[in-house]
């Protein structure tokens, strides 16, 4: 898995894809919280489930039925009545997608088990093709070391890179376009 931080660098740069006004900026740290709240699973270990278990890490709360279910939550926990020029839709879409973009990071890294995308109907673990991620140790003490460096370097290129280009892109996109040039981000 990569590190929390970049799972909320994912969701911070996906934001910049939906305009201000239907989507609120404050959202940012809502989308942050999504992209970083799989890893929950986690504590799981302390209470003897096992890693390939439904609710072991990388199983139920990295799928994408996890992801739709969170993305209602926060859509509706941070507008129970929205006024325009929120679109609840485009809100949960940007929950959704944040949420879903940790399983999809943690299936692009060389460690683990896979991720259970299609729980809790089906347990089966999957990888991508590539798995270019350094996989990010469990562990404050874990992470400060040689090993921890090396994960960093990986993420900064392979996801803070690629992050931070996107942003930019659909930034750009959006004041180049005419009807855009009046939605700021």
């Amino acid at each position: 898995m990569p590190s929390i931080i970049s799972h909320a660098v994912v969701a911070v740069a996906l934001k910049a894809a939906f305009p201000a006004p239907s989507v609120p900026r404050r959202l940012m740290i809502l989308g942050a919280a999504c992209a970083v709240a799989p890893d929950i699973d986690v504590i799981g270990f302390g209470f003897g489930i096992e890693y390939g278990d439904l609710l072991g890490h990388r199983g139920l709360s990295h799928s994408l039925a996890f992801a739709m279910f969170l993305a209602l939550i926060g859509c509706f926990g941070a507008f129970p009545r929205p006024a325009p020029p929120v679109c609840r839709g485009l809100v949960f879409l940007y929950l959704f997608l944040a949420t879903a973009s940790h399983g999809l990071l943690d299936a692009l890294t060389d460690g683990g088990m896979g991720v259970a995308f299609f729980a809790p109907f089906h347990n089966a673990r999957y990888f991508f093709p590539v798995a270019p991620i350094s996989v990010s140790p469990i562990g404050l003490t874990s992470f400060i070391s040689t090993r921890g460096l090396h994960v960093i370097l990986s993420e900064l290129l392979w996801i803070w890179l690629p992050s931070v280009m996107f942003a930019a892109a659909v930034l750009s996109l959006r004041r180049l376009s005419p009807r855009g040039a009046s939605v700021r981000p």
